[in-house]
């Protein structure tokens, strides 16, 4: 039950930080392009790598509590992509180059498609 609580607390502070963020980059940065989302998935993807670098170089007694809240929590609600990045290089690392191309291809091109399906279902049945 605490794990899920930590993943929440931290969930919902990342999803509020994610809107912040857009409402803040588009107000002052305003363009067609998702420059707001690009820079989220960049700036989580840069905290997940700090945070897991530091949580393997001094392995802190909460360790695991840190991660649910922090990485899961904040991270996840900011941004999936983070998890996503931190996946991908988990899989490099391990050097499973066809586990890679097969997971970068599945997580993106397959969502997109997935989203897409949605989008027409609704259409259809408008």
């Amino acid at each position: 039950m605490q794990s899920f609580l930590l993943v929440g607390a931290g969930g919902a502070l990342g999803a509020m930080a994610r809107y912040g963020f857009s409402s803040v980059t588009g107000h002052f940065w305003p363009s067609p392009f998702p420059y707001a989302t690009v820079l989220i998935n960049v700036i989580g993807s840069l905290c997940m790598g700090l945070l897991v670098g530091v949580l393997a170089r001094t392995l802190p007694p909460f360790q695991n509590e840190i991660r649910l809240f922090v990485a899961v929590g904040i991270l996840g609600g900011f941004t999936t992509f983070s998890a996503f990045s931190l996946d991908t290089i988990t899989l490099i690392e391990r050097g499973q180059w066809g586990e890679v191309a097969g997971y970068v291809l599945l997580s993106v091109v397959v969502s997109v498609v997935a989203l897409y399906a949605g989008l027409l279902l609704t259409r259809i049945s408008a």
